[in-house]
């Protein structure tokens, strides 16, 4: 790994006793620094010291303004967490993926702790919103679009277009501003959905208004480009955790890095005892439950779904751990129209997909479609062969009426009722369930 790439801001100087070793140590020091094994420095000298006897050193930023995004800011997500990452409060698990010997840049996310007192630490989740080889793609797509060569200042590009102008001028979040973004919650968005947006966005100093006149104009830039790229933190942040959304936590940004509570994959549990498997499959139906009804009238659909985007707390608590796939249709207020193909496009709507992918209008989304592609997609694998007969036989027959795409909505929601039913009677109320135990005792519901 490059040392360089990483911009290392300090190092302390080798201890005199390290003698004659120290030249040829001080050549490797950065590499011992990262912990990288995979890439060791050849020195011709005796062995090193063992790291019990190699002094500490500390840097003032141990991951690196190019790591992180933060040399493209701000084009990027933001720096509401930054000063974690400079204190060390935030601390990867480890550097290298060494049985692959992959350079630590390259992974789509890092397990990492993170402290609010250096002493107690708890597992959160450093990811990317979209790959670094796709962030490379993008940022030469923005250089193109102005005709300048790959290493222009992409910042300076977006700022010329005209939807940041307009953005500039703007002193509200309007449908007509984020028409032509590939995100499917930005398709056919309302104006209670865009005031949301601006009102929850965590990466201003005074969030609360659905005014933008708190934003500077590196502000309104980096939720453009979050809004263009991924909008899964501003999900996470409009819909939060703590008011019953079945969501991670969003604990910040820094560059094009966000952080948010984390925990084990779904698809880590497709081997777990049948009344585990029959709580995991009852907790995503009650989900997508609520994604269709709640109080605040959205209705959140899935565009596709697979294990991955699902998670689990230690408690045993399932959730959504990618929002990236998620839509939103505003029931109460009703959604604005989406532009005719081809219109209001621009390099914004083009920096993940082709420019040209079109996503179907929000009028054209069945209540069915997130059932459908979870009973087709996720919940076959975590229940098959896990229960006695004839229960197992209902389970499959249910599962594929579940899925089958051409049913109307009332038979497939009925069938999904049907299931949840089932699967609710094969839970058990012991502590592996923590986040229903021992209420399950005391409580029909649990």
């Amino acid at each position: 790994m490059d040392s360089k790439r990483l911009q290392l801001e300090s190092w302390a100087p080798m201890e005199p006793w390290l003698g004659p070793e120290a030249p040829a140590l001080r050549l490797c020091w950065p590499a011992l620094l990262l912990w990288v094994s995979a890439l060791s420095c050849s020195v011709s000298s005796p062995a090193p010291p063992s790291p019990s006897l190699v002094p500490r050193v500390r840097t003032s930023y141990s991951f690196g303004r190019t790591f992180l995004g933060l040399d493209k800011c701000n084009a990027c997500i933001g720096t509401s967490i930054c000063k974690k990452f400079f204190k060390e409060e935030i601390r990867l698990d480890n550097w290298l993926a060494s049985h692959l010997e992959l350079p630590l840049d390259y992974l789509p996310s890092y397990p990492a702790n993170y402290s609010d007192d250096s002493k107690t630490w708890r597992p959160v989740e450093i990811s990317r919103l979209v790959s670094k080889h796709q962030n490379e793609i993008s940022d030469r797509k923005i250089c193109a679009s102005a005709a300048a060569p790959k290493t222009c200042s992409i910042e300076r590009v977006l700022r010329k277009t005209g939807r940041f102008q307009k953005w500039l001028q703007a002193k509200r979040l309007t449908p007509d501003l984020v028409q032509g973004l590939p995100s499917p919650l930005l398709r056919c968005p309302s104006q209670r959905l865009l005031d949301r947006v601006v009102r929850r966005y965590a990466e201003v100093a005074d969030a609360g208004s659905i005014f933008m006149d708190h934003f500077t104009d590196r502000d309104k830039l980096r939720l453009l480009y979050t809004l263009a790229v991924n909008t899964h933190p501003i999900l996470l942040q409009i819909f939060p955790g703590a008011e019953g959304w079945p969501l991670p936590k969003y604990l910040g940004s820094c560059g094009r890095f966000l952080v948010s509570t984390s925990t084990s994959l779904l698809q880590e549990f497709y081997g777990a005892p049948p009344d585990q498997a029959a709580d995991l499959a009852y907790q995503l139906l009650r989900i997508l439950e609520s994604l269709r009804n709640n109080d605040l009238n959205y209705f959140l659909y899935f565009t596709h779904v697979d294990a991955t985007m699902f998670g689990i707390f230690n408690n045993g608590h399932l959730f959504i751990r990618d929002a990236s796939a998620l839509g939103v249709i505003d029931k109460q207020e009703g959604s604005q129209a989406a532009s005719r193909a081809g219109e209001n496009k621009d390099i914004f709507s083009c920096l993940v997909t082709g420019c040209q992918a079109e996503l179907p209008s929000c009028d054209t989304i069945p209540e069915k479609q997130s059932l459908v592609l979870v009973c087709r997609q996720v919940l076959p694998q975590l229940l098959q062969g896990k229960f006695p007969s004839p229960v197992q036989e209902q389970i499959d027959v249910l599962l594929a009426k579940c899925g089958e795409g051409t049913s109307p909505d009332p038979e497939v929601l009925g069938v999904a009722s049907q299931l949840k039913d089932i699967l609710r009677s094969l839970r058990t109320c012991d502590p592996r369930f923590a986040y229903r135990y021992p209420d399950c005792k005391y409580n029909d519901k649990f």
